[in-house]
């Protein structure tokens, strides 16, 4: 799917939001840490998500991490810990 023309929706610091017919691909954007959520990276899910509900564009939603982390190559997205 990455080699699809992905269009921008809006830029953030923690995600990627990204559409492509219909398709909303919601990316944690912070490798680095095995991409583990912040309360910074919850307001901006939660944003996105919401924009995603309220536009009659979009029929799903992807949610993925962006990777592999720069320390070890593994690729993941974590809640804590």
């Amino acid at each position: 799917m990455s080699n699809l023309p992905w269009e921008t929706i809006k830029e953030y610091d923690e995600i990627t939001f990204k559409v492509h017919e219909g398709v909303a691909r919601i990316a944690f954007n912070r490798p680095e840490v095995r991409n583990a959520f912040t309360p910074k990276t919850v307001d901006e899910l939660w944003e996105a998500l919401i924009t995603c509900h309220e536009s009659q564009d979009i029929g799903v939603v992807l949610i993925t991490g962006e990777g592999p982390s720069p320390k070890d190559g593994g690729w993941a997205f974590c809640s804590g810990g």
